[in-house]
């Protein structure tokens, strides 16, 4: 998703630099956590994985612009059940950061709030999983109930974030209320789309259990916590 320059300006964009600050030192601490079960080489190689994986969804598949703002299939689930909450912090921000620098550049006016966006919505889902996927279960044996209730919480979390920055800053007036209606109802349509690509995902990774892939997956994906 790409809010749109111009939806959040002036004196408000203050507040969309305190949040991707705020994401950025939430960030750090999600490094800091994977650096205590991880090696400085996988997690580099989970990064860049990320970085790539995110390019792709924002460039190479799908996007459409709806409403307020775009629909992307971010898989942002697919990203922490493959490579840990730290490599997709720096995956989803980082890789929003070279499309504006190089691909996109009228988008770099709103990075502060299109990160928050994404970030935020990935917290979510981690301090999720923390609490409802047992300690004793590996992500490769989760089941849809499982990655369903993680997509729901990531992808609705970029929708209110999306609805939040609309109406903060263009108010509550009908055309600007259509509009974030309009992409919200789109935007959860992924719902239906993310668990199924999640759950292929993490058959192929199950497949693949003691193939070579140690260090370019989260220990997660296969070892209890």
């Amino acid at each position: 998703m790409h809010i749109e320059p111009g939806v959040v300006d002036g004196a408000k964009m203050v507040f969309g630099y305190g949040t991707a600050l705020a994401a950025a030192g939430y960030s750090v601490k999600l490094i800091v956590d994977d650096l205590r079960h991880h090696n400085p080489v996988s997690f580099v190689a989970r990064t860049v994985l990320a970085i790539v994986g995110v390019f792709i969804f924002f460039e190479l598949m799908p996007h459409f612009a709806v409403g307020v703002s775009e629909v992307h299939f971010i898989l942002g689930t697919t990203l922490f059940l493959l490579l840990g909450a730290g490599p997709a912090a720096i995956g989803l921000g980082g890789s929003l950061l070279l499309q504006g620098m190089f691909f996109a550049p009228s988008d770099m006016p709103m990075y502060f709030v299109n990160v928050t966006t994404l970030l935020v919505p990935l917290f979510a889902v981690d301090a999720l999983a923390r609490r409802v996927i047992p300690q004793d279960r590996a992500y490769v044996d989760l089941a849809y109930e499982d990655v369903f209730k993680l997509s729901v919480v990531y992808q609705g979390g970029v929708v209110t974030w999306v609805a939040f920055w609309a109406i903060y800053g263009q108010g509550v007036g009908a055309e600007n209320m259509t509009s974030v209606l309009t992409f919200g109802a789109a935007y959860m349509l992924v719902v239906i789309v993310e668990p199924i690509a999640d759950l292929a995902v993490l058959a192929g990774a199950k497949a693949l259990r003691g193939s070579g892939t140690k260090g370019l997956l989260t220990n997660r994906l296969y070892h209890a916590a």
